[in-house]
């Protein structure tokens, strides 16, 4: 975590299970430099804390490395710690030729502009693909996540002003449609809320299940001016 001595940003979130507080996570970003180029470097750590953490004990981790020009991965590393479970892997992403390398599962083919999961935020922030969309417009992005990947369609709901810990935000509102199944109550119940400023920062994560309600909620933010590489 070196490279985090002096984070660019920083942003802090509470996890809550219904109305308990269950988790903390954090979302690190820093200019680094990836094999000799210029880079952007995403750390997202996920914990739980409390009566979770002597039941549960989750301990997540996630990097990615993106070229900060056009927000394309260069790698990926998933690092899950899960009571007794265990799961390393990193995935490497070459962009001229729409493929990548998996430490398990070897080298395949990729949709063209892969994404993983973390360079989705960095995608979203870079452009302005949010602020030309209508209420009921959808947009497809190819995502790589637990080495697998599919084209994650994502509708607009619109914008709502939310009360938040950093004050009253105009945020969009996006829902991705995932596959209900053991988890999702349905396939629109998880929602990003995303603040409507230069900075669109993910507010809330809201996730319908069928055991409850699980929400993500930004409570602290940090950012610095940027190191010149």
């Amino acid at each position: 975590m070196g490279a985090f001595a002096q984070p660019t940003e920083k942003l802090k979130y509470n996890l809550k299970y219904s109305f308990i507080k269950g988790g903390e996570a954090v979302i690190l970003v820093n200019d680094t430099s990836f094999a000799g180029k210029p880079a952007t470097h995403y750390f997202l750590r996920g914990q739980t804390v409390g009566l979770p953490e002597a039941i549960y004990k989750i301990d997540d981790v996630y990097e990615t490395f993106l070229n900060p020009r056009n927000g394309r991965p260069y790698m990926h590393i998933r690092n899950i710690k899960e009571r007794k479970y265990r799961y390393y892997n990193e995935t490497y992403f070459y962009t001229d030729n729409d493929s990548i390398f998996s430490q398990r599962s070897g080298g395949r083919t990729v949709p063209h502009n892969m994404l993983d999961i973390l360079s989705v935020f960095s995608f979203l922030r870079q452009h302005d693909l949010l602020e030309s969309l209508k209420v009921g417009d959808e947009f497809t992005l190819p995502v790589y996540h637990a080495d697998k990947y599919f084209m994650m369609t994502t509708v607009f709901l619109g914008t709502e002003t939310i009360d938040s810990k950093l004050g009253e935000k105009e945020c969009y509102v996006i829902s991705p449609r995932i596959d209900e199944g053991k988890l999702l109550k349905s396939s629109d119940g998880l929602r990003f809320y995303i603040t409507k400023d230069e900075d669109k920062l993910p507010l809330i994560l809201e996730l319908d299940l069928n055991v409850g309600a699980v929400r993500a909620e930004l409570v602290s933010y940090e950012k610095k001016k940027p190191t010149n590489l």
